[in-house]
């Protein structure tokens, strides 16, 4: 875990930057979901809770969606009294490190955000863990927030599924919402404000290169910046 908090020095990051921060070229994008919320009229605000892999970087990529007015990094799929950083880190809380998106449903759906979140911020085939982090708290996991949310999630698994868009079996888990913890003040923003630490140059950054090449209708160049927490 303290592999993350480390810096690069700076000629050294400078060097690596530009490569670290490219999209991935074995990223593609893939199609959206057949069955999907219509856009709403009305402006308002929807809530997706979503988890696949360190929040620091889920978080820092969703901010760059357009539609999205906040998202927090925390917790959820476990109790309160072990909604700690150093707890769940043990992994054995029923807790997985995730983000709670609030997005206006007239400018993005609830299937483009699942769409992004597939394809772009996280691999769904591997199971407890994703890339240098492992454990049933970097697991991929959808908490539905209603009926509507949980249809729209199983059928886009069914479907990319059936379409083979990945080369390994869909592994995310699809719950039901219980609950969500904000995560400690120092977890909040971090991408924007380390944005030389190695972990998110070499695991974080690529992912926002991503959304901008694969999906430029829904990428927005400034992030929205967790103002308050609720």
């Amino acid at each position: 875990m303290e592999f993350r908090r480390l810096s690069l020095p700076a000629l050294l990051l400078s060097a690596l930057l530009p490569l670290c921060a490219d999209a991935d070229e074995n990223v593609r994008a893939i199609p959206p979901p057949s069955l999907d919320e219509p856009r709403a009229v009305a402006s308002g605000t929807e809530t997706a809770v979503l988890s696949g892999g360190c929040f620091w970087g889920m978080q820092g990529l969703f901010e760059h969606v357009k539609g999205v007015r906040q998202v927090i990094a925390g917790y959820a799929g476990g109790g309160q009294n072990t909604a700690q950083y150093e707890t769940v880190s043990g992994g054995r809380t029923g807790h997985a490190e995730s983000v709670k998106i609030a997005f206006d449903p007239s400018v993005v759906s609830y299937g483009e955000i699942l769409r992004v979140y597939f394809s772009v911020a996280h691999d769904p085939t591997e199971l407890d863990r994703q890339g240098p982090d492992e454990g049933s708290q970097y697991r991929s996991d959808i908490f539905a927030a209603n009926d509507m949310q949980e249809k729209i999630a199983h059928a886009y698994v069914a479907e990319l599924t059936r379409g083979h868009d990945f080369t390994a079996p869909i592994v995310t888990r699809i719950d039901r919402f219980r609950g969500f913890y904000p995560a400690e003040s120092y977890h909040q923003d971090y991408l924007i404000h380390n944005p030389g630490s190695m972990y998110i140059v070499v695991n974080d950054l690529p992912k926002i290169a991503n959304l901008k090449k694969l999906y430029p209708a829904l990428y927005r160049e400034d992030p929205v910046k967790l103002a308050s927490m609720p």
